[in-house]
């Protein structure tokens, strides 16, 4: 039995969802995918996307997760198997 990692568990600062990120994710219908994967996928997606210092690589990183999340199977350029 895997038991999935809740956010208060992570070892890294808890990312808070930027307002533009959860619009397009909302506008694109992948909430239900974000929300799907685990607790480091998506605090590490949010980290690297505040980590941005030139707001077109954040817009960049935004449209990569949200493609990402949209193709499944995939999570920062790398083959991901989803969870079971």
């Amino acid at each position: 039995m895997v038991r999935e990692r809740s956010p208060r568990n992570l070892k890294r600062p808890l990312q808070p969802m930027p307002d533009d990120v959860r619009l397009a994710l909302e506008q694109r219908g992948l909430v239900a995918a974000y929300e799907a994967r685990p607790a480091y996928q998506r605090n590490d997606y949010l980290a690297w996307i505040a980590l941005a210092k030139r707001p077109d690589t954040r817009a960049k990183r935004v449209e990569q997760m949200l493609d990402e999340l949209a193709r499944g199977g995939v999570y920062m350029n790398m083959p991901h198997r989803p969870s079971a």
